[in-house]
């Protein structure tokens, strides 16, 4: 029996590092690489998956926590790299990924459509204070599974794209009364606050309430600030939210946490 759908693990997710993990029967795919390539070797290595395997990086923007071990991977492993012109642009201007063979270099242009192998890809824009960042819905086999993090609000034309999918990455980056009281400098908070810097435990929550369907069946609590938020007060704040508006936490769907640094189970969507 020909398998269908595809899997999935969230190598890592949080404010120093984030990387996921998806694989079809035709390909292996990295979204970003925001930690050294010896981490997410060993991040590989828990769901048993080797990154010689690997056919390619998506890259969603430039800042450090989603790029650092993308240039070391992609030279050690021969891996296409995809992301935006815009993109490129600043990683090559700055040399952020060192030198990288042309013919390793794709462009993947926002609001765009790829398929790849046997999978869809769709790219997003975000907002967010990068050059031109965006992200990502998978679809295969009419399956689905979304990454949105890194954005300060969810538009009416994000949550139309995302809208249903069986899976959800979603941004819980901070806990408002934590930041504002932590001990960030006041600029520093007022980025994040923006509409141009991250989701809080409410707007994540908010987002999901918009865009979950009768298909959806998890939602994953993403990039989590280790400084400003609490695990059990984000997933607390998104499955509170969530049955106050009526949906079946729980029933319909299950909400899931994830880590800096341990992956995810390997999951079959």
């Amino acid at each position: 029996m020909t398998e269908t759908g595809f899997k999935y693990s969230i190598l890592a997710s949080g404010s120093t590092g984030n990387s996921f993990y998806l694989e079809t029967p035709e390909k292996k795919i990295l979204v970003d690489a925001g930690l050294t390539g010896k981490k997410i070797t060993s991040l590989l290595a828990e769901i048993d998956r080797n990154p010689e395997d690997l056919d390619a990086i998506l890259v969603t923007h430039e800042h450090v926590d989603h790029i650092k071990g993308v240039g070391v991977l992609a030279r050690k492993y021969n891996l296409d790299i995809y992301a935006n012109e815009n993109t490129w642009k600043i990683m090559d201007d700055k040399n952020m990924l060192g030198k990288l063979d042309v013919a390793q270099k794709h462009v993947f242009q926002r609001g765009k459509m790829l398929t790849f192998g046997d999978i869809d890809i769709e790219s997003f824009g975000v907002s967010h204070d990068a050059v031109d960042p965006q992200f990502y819905r998978f679809m295969k086999d009419g399956k689905s599974f979304v990454m949105l993090t890194d954005t300060g609000y969810v538009s009416d034309r994000m949550a139309g794209i995302i809208e249903n999918a069986d899976g959800y990455l979603i941004e819980s980056n901070h806990d408002i009364e934590i930041l504002r009281a932590g001990s960030y400098p006041w600029k520093t908070k007022q980025r994040i606050l923006s509409d141009k810097g991250h989701l809080c435990n409410e707007d994540g929550a908010g987002a999901m309430i918009r865009t979950i369907g009768n298909k959806t069946k998890k939602i994953y609590l993403g990039h989590l600030s280790k400084e400003n938020n609490i695990k059990e007060l984000a997933h607390m704040t998104m499955e509170n939210q969530l049955a106050q508006a009526d949906f079946g936490v729980g029933r319909d769907f299950k909400v899931y946490d994830t880590s800096p640094d341990t992956a995810t189970p390997l999951t079959i969507i």
